[in-house]
């Protein structure tokens, strides 16, 4: 058996690649749409991609899945739990879908896979056991998890309602979520653990940075799992839903599109944006249906001169799909603000993986902020800065773009509290106050806040530091 964990490092997403070596014939769980990678991983170890498996309907990225049904002709196995809410609709009569309950199983090659249902942080969840036949194994070598179990952590169960706004039903899937990872204690102890995110992601809240794990070994030091083994059902219903992050706006457009289906790429290809020059630059600044993305590493560099109304998205990092994903519309056609042209064939890719197609053009950033009559600037302060600044000006409105819970373990007075993922739904909820000083806990996020608010006219003020150095206008919690 041959296994390829194939990792996107700006969305902490994992997708395998499992090879029969006998056959030649591999399968792909958890795809993202630039199928070109697992291809690439394919044909180097000598397989055909014949088939994809999906654990559940994702919420962070659009998946692959049909783009390899529908133009390749691979052999797609579905979940078919959950009720008639959460199908996938884009598969349904479609000869090349299999549908899968709890206990089905099937082959690729020597390579039996078994579905398992793992509810909770979606209703249709499924996890894969995975045996290699071939080698002679009559036990699983390891367990797909997908969203339902991490390396240190487990999936968040909250998404339905805080994500794609589902009132309600919190609660009742952290319940389910509960009575799922109890399903884990017939399994065997030596079982792998297959994640689909690591650290970075917004589907858990202490995802480990380790690629893999062993089940024994979570068993003992995860401390969700562990509660959920050994605990009651309301502490770990009541531990696992707080704390969580605030997912990005984009989270329920994924859920949609990978229900009812992702769009096919134009040939199956990414976008081939043209390259521009500050003489074009008229047709994108404040355009309508158009967004200017800055893909810069430097923050004070973006405050200090970018093109007017564009959106601070560092490509490095991983930050530009959480940024795009949450202040862009989709539909919107993107100009990409580039540090060098190599740059650009990941930049094209990340917006891709969330459905912004619309990758029109690129430009240099020294020329694009040399081009003085299309530049501007948002002014800047050090957090040590801002307790001063507020004396001066009582009037001003601060606002936290950090998380909720963060806010509460301390904050400054009379400050207001909008995570910076969720801005782009909660601009009515700011008070007409001007100007607006923006910070978070070391000045990144607070850095991309402000510059969609600037975009949508509002006067801000970039709060940079560290949020400890704000000082005695920060009270501690209460």
């Amino acid at each position: 058996m041959f296994l390829r964990q194939i990792t996107d490092p700006s969305l902490a997403q994992n997708a395998y690649l499992i090879g029969c070596q006998r056959s030649g014939e591999a399968i792909v769980i958890d795809p993202e749409r630039d199928l070109d990678r697992y291809f690439a991983v394919a044909a180097e170890n000598g397989f055909k991609l014949t088939a994809v498996a999906e654990t559940h309907i994702h919420a962070d990225y659009l998946s692959g899945a049909r783009e390899l049904v529908e133009r390749h002709g691979a052999i797609a196995y579905l979940s078919e739990e959950g009720g008639p809410d959460w199908q996938f609709e884009w598969a349904k009569g479609n000869p090349k879908a299999r549908f899968l309950k709890d206990g089905d199983t099937f082959k690729v090659g020597n390579i039996e896979f078994k579905a398992l249902l793992t509810a909770g942080h979606t209703p249709e969840h499924l996890s894969f056991l995975v045996t290699d036949l071939g080698g002679g194994a009559d036990e699983p070598v390891a367990l797909l998890s997908g969203d339902f179990l991490f390396v240190g952590d487990v999936g968040r169960p909250d998404l339905l309602e805080s994500a794609a706004g589902q009132a309600g039903v919190m609660e009742p899937s952290a319940r389910t979520l509960y009575k799922s990872l109890r399903r884990t204690k017939k399994l065997p102890q030596h079982v792998q653990i297959l994640p689909a995110h690591g650290a970075g992601s917004a589907c858990g809240k202490a995802l480990g940075a380790v690629p893999v794990s062993v089940l024994g070994y979570e068993r003992r030091f995860n401390g969700a799992l562990r509660e959920a083994l050994h605990g009651t059902e309301d502490d770990f219903v009541k531990d696992i839903l707080s704390g969580q992050p605030e997912p990005p706006r984009y989270f329920a457009r994924m859920k949609r599109d990978n229900k009812t289906g992702p769009a096919l790429l134009p040939d199956g290809k990414l976008p081939q944006p043209r390259r521009i020059g500050a003489g074009d630059l008229a047709e994108w600044i404040e355009a309508p249906c158009r967004a200017v993305l800055d893909l810069r590493s430097d923050r004070k560099a973006f405050m200090m001169r970018h093109l007017k109304d564009s959106i601070f998205a560092p490509l490095a990092g991983g930050k530009l799909p959480v940024s795009a994903g949450s202040y862009v519309e989709e539909k919107t056609r993107l100009l990409l603000v580039v540090e060098s042209e190599s740059q650009l064939e990941e930049a094209v890719r990340q917006p891709v993986r969330i459905g912004l197609d619309e990758v029109e053009a690129w430009i240099p950033a020294v020329e694009a902020t040399h081009a003085h009559e299309w530049t501007s600037t948002i002014p800047r302060i050090l957090t040590s800065e801002l307790s001063a600044a507020l004396a001066e000006d009582p009037g001003a409105l601060v606002l936290d773009v950090r998380g909720a819970d963060e806010f509460v373990a301390g904050h400054v007075e009379g400050a207001v509290n909008i995570a910076y993922t969720r801005l782009g739904a909660r601009l009515g909820d700011l008070p007409d106050r001007r100007p607006v000083y923006v910070h978070c806990g070391s000045g990144l996020r607070a850095s991309m806040a402000v510059s969609y608010l600037a975009a949508k006219g509002i006067d801000v003020v970039h709060v940079d530091g560290n949020f400890g150095e704000i000082g005695a206008c920060a009270l501690p919690a209460s």
